[in-house]
C-alpha cells in the first residue's frame, strides 16, 4: 500500500510544477495528476482499486467544471477520500471561497501562487505525517517522506 497524493490543477504548467516539486517524494508516494474535479474523482477511483490509500490533495480553487473548493467539500462525504488531507493551491480564491474551504472543506493549509518550493515540500511532509498518525497507520515504509522526529516520538 502506497500512500497518495493528488494534485488538482488544469492549467498544464502549474500542474507539472507542482508535480515535479514532489518528485523527491515520488520513490515513496504516488504522485497522480488531476485537471477537473471529475478527472480527479476517476484517479481516487484507480487509488482505491489500487489498493493504495489517498492522503492528501493539492487543489486549486478555479477549475473548468467545478471549483476545487467544491471538490474539497464533497471529499467529506466519500468513505475513500474522507480522512485525506486537504490543501489549496490557489492565486484566486475569494474571501467566502476561502472562508468555505475552512469551515466546510476542514482546509489543512492554504498556498498562494506562487509557492515557495521548500515550503511546500516541508507542508506536504507534515500533512502526510498527520495523515499516518492520525489513522494510526505503519510509518515505516513511508518514513523517508515523514516528519521522523515527530513519528520517532509516537513510537517511542
Amino acid at each position: 500500500m502506497k500512500l497518495a497524493v493528488i494534485v488538482l490543477e488544469d492549467e498544464p504548467e502549474v500542474r507539472e510544477a507542482l508535480v515535479r516539486d514532489l518528485d523527491s517524494l515520488a520513490e515513496v508516494i504516488r504522485v497522480e495528476a488531476a485537471d477537473c474535479v471529475d478527472d480527479a474523482w476517476e484517479v481516487v477511483s484507480e487509488i482505491d482499486e489500487d489498493g493504495d490509500i489517498l492522503a492528501l490533495v493539492l487543489a486549486d480553487h478555479r477549475l473548468p467544471d467545478q471549483t476545487g473548493v467544491d471538490f474539497l467539500v464533497a471529499m467529506n462525504d466519500d468513505d475513500r477520500t474522507a480522512d485525506a488531507k486537504k490543501v489549496l493551491v490557489t492565486g484566486q480564491a475569494d474571501q467566502e471561497d476561502t472562508i468555505r474551504a475552512l469551515n466546510d472543506a476542514h482546509l489543512d493549509h492554504y498556498f498562494a501562487k506562487p509557492w515557495d518550493v521548500d515550503r511546500l515540500l516541508e507542508q506536504v511532509r507534515k500533512q502526510l505525517t498527520d495523515f499516518v498518525l492520525e489513522l494510526g497507520l505503519d510509518p515505516l515504509p513511508h518514513l523517508r517522506v515523514l516528519d521522523q522526529v515527530r513519528v520517532m516520538e509516537s513510537l517511542a
